[in-house]
């Protein structure tokens, strides 16, 4: 098996780029864990790299032609080779209750369901980082009153310390895909537990950004809030204007009127 040829369904564009893939495995710390998954392997650009840090290397990988090569072309992989699809797998048949980091070219019809996965999971998840359609990386790391500041910010920087890294451009990449990429790190905080309920948050947060251009008052009707929570001038700004101190001051505030 000389090649893998990428499939559309997949969102699969190989990066062929090794420079490119050489930077994307340095941007892990390595520190606070001893294993690291990396999901979307493909052809192994980005394996190859990983494989020569001092850290245990597993790759998922949904895709049994990638896994075929994988096997045939990495024997410092056999054994670590998860053939699942990541947002499905129970990830602690490998991993038990152990620290790992995530790395990986992200397919980009799912990248934005990978962070939310992460997230699920970032009890066990220090580090994570990797390359995404730009927008959506930009998006993760995006400050308080952009266009593009969303869920995915507010809930991605309650948790972690994120950071956009360096652009890819599309010629790099096989098919090249018809938009540019960005790599973009996440590095847990040191105190991640969030002093009010996390589900509660979650639930403010997307409902606040589904009417995006209302104030708080009219976008969080739906939470049956209190006539006198609603006065607090809080609710007087739109979704985008908070960042994410004053989510969870909000969350707070709701929580005291007894949602």
């Amino acid at each position: 098996m000389d090649k893998v040829k990428a499939k559309k369904h997949l969102g699969q564009h190989f990066l062929k780029d090794e420079s490119i893939a050489k930077d994307i495995a340095d941007t892990l710390s390595l520190e606070g864990y001893n294993d690291v998954l990396e999901i979307g392997p493909g052809m192994g650009v980005l394996t190859k790299y990983m494989l020569d840090k001092p850290i245990n290397t597993y790759v998922i990988e949904i895709d049994t032609e990638s896994v075929d090569y994988l096997n045939a072309h990495y024997p410092k992989l056999h054994g670590k080779i998860i053939s699942q699809d990541f947002l499905k797998y129970n990830i602690k048949e490998v991993f038990e209750n152990k620290q790992f980091a995530i790395i990986g070219n992200f397919p980009y019809n799912i990248s934005s369901q990978i962070v939310f996965r992460v997230l699920e999971l970032k009890e066990q998840i220090p580090e994570f980082s990797g390359m995404f359609q730009k927008e959506v990386a930009e998006r993760i790391c995006e400050k308080k009153g952009s266009k593009t500041y969303g869920i995915l910010s507010v809930l991605a920087q309650a948790f972690y310390d994120t950071e956009y890294l360096f652009t890819v451009g599309e010629h790099v990449f096989n098919p090249p895909p018809k938009v540019k990429s960005g790599v973009m790190r996440m590095r847990r905080k040191e105190d991640f537990n969030l002093p009010c309920g996390e589900k509660l948050f979650f639930t403010v947060v997307k409902t606040a950004f589904q009417q995006r251009r209302k104030t708080l008052r009219n976008s969080l009707k739906t939470l049956n809030l209190s006539d006198n929570l609603r006065e607090d001038s809080i609710f007087d700004l739109r979704p985008e204007q908070l960042d994410v101190a004053q989510f969870i001051e909000l969350t707070q505030k709701i929580e005291a009127d007894g949602i």
